[in-house]
């Protein structure tokens, strides 16, 4: 009886280990998700395991294909949901292709749309990571990002060509007004019916093709304004995530968006996004963006979080040559800093000593002109809301080391209150604050006007 037994579980646990298969690894390891995150910068494909993964791959030029053979696993149907994960849009994936190569060894072939340059590296587990294997995809053909902004300044110039367009002067305007309104009010402004566009009355007119120190003394430069916005996290990096489930990555991308559309609604005036879709993008990366652009501000937008949800309110930072203003804006400075961690770089492929030495260059004067921005783009949030603390605070924040541009990290609400979560959600408060950093760079150009440069723009 016994045998029959011992025999009756042995087959139970035969027929166990035969329904893992279809779903783990046959070798111990477990395939825990695969995730594909297309944008035109490059896209990259992740596959997260509960341990190490051992690949060998190879690029071929003609047709474009990068083949992966990740060795010690056999073919599960985890590994084929990647084929179906490749979005039609997707502009450098065509598709994928999976398949037993050989006992033990599972190919992967990307099938590409274009010339790319791949990087294939390993990440090992931090935050609610495993180890992750990522392949990234980087076109070797890529649009220059200032000629793009260029192109549309001339054709925006080309429209404006009539009597009555030259006539107007929207940056006289804007300092005018800046120059006389009182200061803001700390209550909450009634919230708009919906986000009419930019170019209505409900936003503010800024810097347009001519640029002054003031309603009565305007010095003349023809040049493109650029204000680089940079909203946080993307990608393998959600940032913080409320109560609620509101990941932090999805708010300011929406925020930065609506802001992007009242810059780019004035004459002379570009946004340009170092994220415009859900995409991870390094520090060191996000600040060499805005350089590349030539950017005249470099404005982060994030959304706080707390280990309790009482803390709220907005904060603005800027950049500290001295350590950190407070111990809190240590700690943020800290969060934000290991955001590289979170989202995933390839650390071979980074220049240590490079980005080191130009996050290093940091100068007094663009702290000076931060802090200005700063306390310009505080005053008019807190117009809108509530605010965490009343000044700018400064910490060693690493997408603020921009050496000739004035920069400033935007904390807009704590996403870890629920009521500002809430908020953060609303469509009506996006507005609202989009329109409270518009009238905050405005008030910064009325009072620092920016500086004619030797650049065709």
């Amino acid at each position: 009886m016994t045998k029959i037994l011992n025999r009756r579980h042995a087959l139970q646990m035969g027929s166990l280990v035969l329904l893992l298969g279809v779903q783990q690894i046959a070798r111990g390891l477990t395939i825990l998700a695969v995730r594909i995150w297309p944008s035109r910068d490059y896209s990259r494909v992740t596959i997260e395991s509960d341990a190490g993964l051992k690949t060998k791959y190879y690029f071929i030029a003609e047709p474009p294909r990068l083949a992966v053979d990740i060795e010690g696993i056999d073919l599960i149907p985890a590994l084929r949901e990647l084929v179906a994960k490749v979005k039609p849009d997707d502009p450098n994936i065509a598709g994928i292709r999976v398949g037993q190569n050989a006992p033990g060894v599972v190919r992967l072939v990307v099938e590409l749309k274009q010339p790319m340059m791949p990087q294939v590296f390993a990440l090992q587990p931090v935050a609610a990571y495993q180890h992750r294997l990522v392949f990234d995809l980087y076109p070797t053909q890529v649009v220059d990002p200032l000629e793009a902004l260029i192109a549309a300044r001339l054709k925006d110039k080309q429209q404006a060509q009539t009597p009555a367009a030259q006539a107007e002067d929207p940056l006289g305007e804007l300092i005018a007004r800046q120059s006389d309104r009182p200061a803001p009010a700390t209550r909450a402004l009634p919230p708009p019916a919906a986000d009419k566009s930019s170019a209505t009355a409900a936003a503010p007119t800024p810097p347009s093709e001519t640029v002054g120190a003031g309603a009565g003394s305007r010095n003349k430069t023809d040049r493109l304004i650029i204000v680089a916005l940079d909203p946080g996290h993307g990608g393998e990096d959600p940032g913080a995530i409320g109560p609620g489930g509101t990941r932090e990555k999805d708010v300011v991308l929406q925020i930065a968006l609506r802001l992007r559309e009242r810059i780019n609604a004035t004459p002379n005036m570009r946004a340009y996004l170092t994220r415009d879709a859900d995409f991870f993008v390094p520090l060191h990366i996000r600040v060499q963006k805005a350089r590349r652009v030539q950017a005249d501000l470099f404005i982060s937008i994030h959304a706080d979080a707390f280990f309790t949800p009482r803390p709220q309110g907005a904060s603005v930072f800027a950049l500290s040559e001295k350590g950190a203003s407070s111990s809190a804006a240590r700690w943020i400075a800290d969060k934000e800093n290991s955001a590289d961690l979170v989202g995933g770089v390839n650390v071979k492929a980074k220049d240590a000593q490079v980005q080191q030495a130009l996050l290093d260059m940091s100068t007094t004067a663009q702290i000076n002109d931060s802090l200005k921005l700063g306390s310009a783009m505080l005053g008019e949030i807190g117009s809108v809301g509530k605010l965490h603390k009343p000044r700018v605070e400064q910490a060693g924040f690493a997408v603020l080391k921009a050496p000739d541009i004035p920069s400033v990290l935007v904390e807009t609400a704590f996403i870890s209150n629920p009521d500002e979560e809430a908020k953060l959600r609303s469509e009506a408060y996006q507005v609202q604050l989009a329109d409270a950093l518009m009238r905050g760079i405005g008030s910064y150009f009325a009072k620092n006007p920016p500086l004619a440069r030797n650049r065709p723009l």
